[in-house]
């Protein structure tokens, strides 16, 4: 059974969603306020967090950074706010995902659904038993194991940012839209918020050097080969 946490403040949203979540056979741990969460988190190791926020005495973006500093669960982050600042600061805190209240709950499945695959389905890639490496400039990227290395140094990438590098660097030279990237990355079968793919294509080049991911501008991105 798939753990969740959820840590949302408003006492109904929490338990309609919690109820919600149950019916789907995912077991949902909640918590009402940023501190909670993060006890919670530290005592549970849950699957998946979805995270609000606005939260009292720790906020959803300090609660990401917290997290982030020792975990590379998926983080899905829910507002009702949709001001670009907000988004931007939730994703570059290290959220996977962001979200806007008021959410459908097959749209809330469905991201759940699609970060964790984020998480196990590394290895379709490659041939069981098969090792195949990547090499980019100085990066690495070993298709089996899904480790990345950059000068002979093992890289602390999320899930989602390994995602992206495997895509990148399946078609290095080649231009990959926002809109493809959110396909192949995210798992979207719908229109979503391009900024997520913008603001992790800045954390991926933060830690695989700036140079290495290139903007072409009114297209997308593209490895430079």
């Amino acid at each position: 059974m798939t753990d969740v946490l959820l840590v949302e403040d408003d006492p109904l949203l929490r338990e309609a969603t919690q109820l919600s979540l149950e019916r789907y056979g995912y077991q949902v741990r909640t918590a009402s306020d940023g501190l909670a969460g993060l006890a919670q988190f530290r005592d549970l190791a849950p699957d998946v967090a979805i995270l609000d926020v606005m939260l009292p005495h720790l906020d959803g973006v300090s609660l990401v950074r917290r997290i982030r500093e020792v975990s590379r669960l998926p983080l899905l982050m829910v507002s009702a706010r949709t001001d670009p600042v907000d988004v931007v600061l939730g994703l570059e805190a290290g959220a996977d995902d962001y979200i806007t209240k008021p959410y459908d709950i097959p749209v809330l499945l469905a991201r759940i659904r699609a970060a964790l695959r984020r998480t196990t389905d590394f290895t379709q890639h490659t041939p069981q038993g098969e090792e195949t490496l990547l090499r980019f400039g100085d990066v690495t990227l070993n298709t089996a194991s899904m480790e990345v290395h950059r000068a002979g140094r093992l890289l602390e990438l999320t899930p989602t940012e390994r995602r992206l590098v495997l895509e990148f660097a399946a078609q290095p030279g080649v231009v990959l839209s926002r809109i493809t990237l959110l396909e192949r990355v995210w798992d979207y079968a719908w229109g979503g918020d391009t900024r997520v793919v913008d603001v992790h294509v800045q954390r991926l080049r933060a830690k695989i050097g700036r140079d290495r991911v290139v903007t072409v501008r009114g297209f997308g991105y593209k490895l430079a080969p």
